[in-house]
């Protein structure tokens, strides 16, 4: 037994002894912590095919066709709301006009007082606009003043499925109050999209990258462009809006005969809108709550691409806007107004408000309806549209010629023409003049769109470095656009002659203060802008808190709490020996 287990012994030990699970494990263990280490430090370490500088490339290319697809997004969007809006008030007023409309459908609601109370919600409301867009934008930011006010214009296309007093007029208020931040809004938007643009260009200068005041007319030229862009798009929405008109309404309007029967005079020798314009303009009742359906979804189009719109400011910057104080924020549109520049560019902002309004509602009543009938309306504003969004990119001169050529161009066109309709009367019924008055709705809107676009693209130009200014001035400029549109609502009565005396007297001293203006500024005489306060944060400080701390615990040291504790401790003693006592008393009894 003793050999045999000599010899197992020997075998056993003639072969190599195999090592313990535990070792097996920590060799392995080793070996894949190495493996690991490698591939994260082929992971993470520089690599071959990756090139930093071109990534970096890529991604502000995104960036810039991000702000291509905003600017794109807000244009389309603020036409279809326009277009939608501005279609469905025409539709509206035509309907109530008719008198067999009214007494049929709404006998007693007395829809002719309505439109005279919602024409003057919509007019009349914006003149307090200055008050509150400021606030409202620095409050919700740019992209959400925007998507509201788009709000309240769809509220006022739900309110036609239940045509009321109190449905229609406290939507036209709404809507009053509503125009002067929506295009505040707008025009700081489309601005700070051009400021943007330049930022994801020259994303390498020093000032981008430590978020500088950028240098004088660096991005004067995407400034340009977008303004242009934005022109160019939105006036689509008078082509768009007189879709209902061409397509609806005109199969069921009476002849030109029967509507302008007791009409004798047009054009300049007229006063109010049409004298003697027939009560009864619908051969029968149309099938408008189809159209307006129709409108409804165009408006959920619209908020689909302002949607689609980013934001105007960083984060940080919507903070630091905010944070000036909303005393100081209500306060700054009126200290702006300081500035000699934006003081003698009121009067170009007032006749711009002026012109487009007499160009829909004087020129093409007074002189088109009143000698073409009102099936020609919508032939007219087409035309006048159409000229609008195409002669907008004449703006784009600017990359080359001076700043002037726009609305120096715009105000000869318009005086021109002004004097020419001071002396046009034609008569009424008469189809001859239909050449002449396109011509004069071409030449009119050629003027428009250089009026449109080089005040908001000056206005841009003049802060382009100022971005914590832009809803200020925006403000200020739709602000004197309410203000005329109030004045022509106001006028709507007065003899043809007088309208165009004070449009062309308007534009003649908007020329001077304009001329005024750039003369100043070539002899550098400085201009005065308001002070914005810093933004004031509420943050405490790591210090802050040590110190309340140390204060709390100091209160608890000091002698005052010690000796509360301690009158505390006493009385709970005492209340303690006092029970103790009354229970004694009971066990003995």
């Amino acid at each position: 037994m003793d050999a045999s287990d000599q010899e197992e012994l020997g075998v056993d030990a003639d072969q190599p002894l195999a090592p313990h699970n535990g070792v097996i494990n920590k060799l392995l263990n080793v070996g894949q912590e190495d493996n690991m280490h490698g591939q994260m430090e082929e992971f993470l370490g520089p690599q071959a095919e990756y090139n930093e500088e071109e990534e970096e490339r890529k991604y502000y290319r995104r960036k810039r066709l991000c702000v291509i697809k905003n600017v794109l997004a807000a244009s389309v969007g603020a036409m279809i709301v326009y277009s939608v809006y501005m279609g469905l008030l025409q539709m509206q007023l035509i309907l109530h006009y008719d008198m067999t409309y009214r007494e049929v459908k709404y006998s007693n609601l007395g829809l002719e007082d309505i439109d005279r109370k919602m024409l003057m919600g919509i007019n009349v409301t914006p003149i307090i606009g200055l008050l509150y867009t400021p606030v409202l934008i620095r409050f919700l930011g740019t992209k959400w003043m925007m998507f509201l006010a788009s709000g309240i214009y769809a509220l006022f296309v739900s309110t036609n499925y239940w045509e009321r007093y109190y449905t229609l007029v406290p939507s036209a208020v709404a809507i009053g109050v509503a125009i002067v931040p929506l295009w505040a809004s707008l025009g700081n938007y489309i601005t700070r999209m051009a400021q943007q643009y330049y930022e994801y260009v020259h994303y390498k200068e020093d000032h981008v990258q430590e978020q500088k005041k950028l240098p004088k007319g660096a991005c004067h030229k995407y400034i340009i462009v977008f303004q242009s862009v934005f022109h160019i798009i939105f006036h689509l929405s008078f082509v768009f809006a007189e879709f209902p008109m061409c397509f609806v309404l005109n199969g069921y309007l009476h002849k030109s005969e029967h509507i302008l029967l007791n009409v004798h005079s047009c054009g300049a020798n007229i006063s109010g809108v049409i004298p003697g314009f027939n009560t009864t303009v619908l051969t029968n009742l149309p099938r408008s709550m189809l159209l307006i359906q129709v409108e409804s979804v165009l408006m959920g189009f619209a908020f689909l691409f302002l949607v689609l719109c980013g934001p105007a400011y960083r984060p940080t910057e919507e903070i630091d806007l905010r944070s000036i104080g909303w005393g100081n924020i209500f306060q700054l549109p009126f200290k702006h107004l300081r500035d000699y520049r934006l003081r003698l560019l009121c009067p170009f902002f007032i006749y711009s408000g002026f012109e487009m309004l007499f160009a829909i509602t004087g020129f093409s009543l007074s002189y088109g309806v009143c000698v073409l009938g009102l099936d020609k309306l919508w032939l007219l504003i087409v035309v006048y549209g159409l000229s609008c969004s195409v002669f907008s990119s004449l703006s784009l001169c600017l990359l080359r010629l001076p700043r002037w050529v726009c609305l120096v161009g715009g105000a000869a066109v318009h005086g021109v023409l002004l004097v020419v309709l001071l002396a046009f009367s034609p008569p009424p019924k008469n189809l001859e003049y239909l050449g002449p008055l396109l011509v004069i709705s071409v030449l009119w809107g050629l003027g428009t769109a250089l009026n449109k676009t080089g005040v908001s693209t000056l206005i841009g130009m003049l802060y382009a470095e100022e971005k914590e200014r832009l809803d200020f001035v925006y403000t200020i400029y739709h602000w004197w656009q309410a203000i005329a549109i109030f004045i022509v609502y106001l006028w709507s009565n007065l003899p043809m002659r007088a309208k165009l005396s004070i449009l062309l007297a308007t534009l003649v001293l908007a020329c001077y203060c304009y001329w005024l203006m750039e003369r100043r500024l070539a002899m550098k005489l400085p201009f005065r802008l308001p002070r914005i306060p810093r933004p004031r944060h509420k943050v405490m400080q790591p210090s802050q808190e040590k110190g309340g701390q140390d204060a709390e615990v100091q209160g608890v040291d000091s002698p005052k709490a010690r000796r509360r504790g301690a009158e505390g401790h006493r009385n709970r003693r005492e209340d303690a020996q006092m029970k103790e006592g009354v229970k004694e008393e009971r066990e003995g009894g």
